[in-house]
C-alpha cells in the first residue's frame, strides 16, 4: 500500500512539473513574429559590436548582446517550420559566432575581421527575410 501511495504521487508531481515547464511565458523581448524578432536582434547587436573600444557602454552592451542571443537561441529553437529558412541558419551562425567570441574573450572588444563577417551575415539575413526565406 506505501509503495503504491508513493508511486501515484510520484506520477502526480511529474504531471505537476511537466504542465508547469511547458506553459512558461515567452521572454518578454519578443513578440511571436520571426521576422520583427530577428530584426531587431540584428539591429541590437550591430550596435553592440560597433561600439568604439573604451566606450563606457561598452560591458552593458555586451552584457546585454549576450542575454539577447540566449533568449533569442532559447526562444526560436531548432526544430519546426524555421529550419529550412536561410535566414534562420544564417543567423544561428552568427549568433553562435559571436556568443563563442564574447564567452572566450570577454574584456575584449569585437575584432575588426569578426565585425566584418557578422556585418555581411547580419546583411544576409536581412536579404533573406525579405525575399521571405
Amino acid at each position: 500500500m506505501k509503495t503504491l501511495v508513493s508511486r501515484l504521487l510520484a506520477l502526480v508531481l511529474v504531471a505537476v512539473v511537466g504542465l508547469a515547464g511547458c506553459s512558461a511565458p515567452p521572454p518578454s523581448n519578443f513578440s511571436g513574429n520571426y521576422q520583427e524578432d530577428t530584426l531587431t536582434v540584428v539591429e541590437t547587436l550591430r550596435n553592440a559590436i560597433n561600439l568604439p573600444d573604451g566606450d563606457p557602454a561598452q560591458a552593458s552592451s555586451q552584457a546585454q548582446a549576450r542575454q539577447l542571443i540566449n533568449d533569442f537561441s532559447a526562444y526560436y529553437r531548432r526544430g519546426g517550420k524555421l529550419d529550412g529558412l536561410g535566414s534562420y541558419t544564417t543567423m544561428r551562425t552568427a549568433l553562435n559566432s559571436l556568443a563563442r567570441h564574447y564567452s572566450s574573450y570577454p574584456n575584449r572588444s569585437v575584432p575588426e575581421k569578426l565585425k566584418k563577417r557578422l556585418n555581411q551575415e547580419f546583411n544576409q539575413v536581412e536579404a533573406a527575410l525579405r525575399r521571405g526565406a
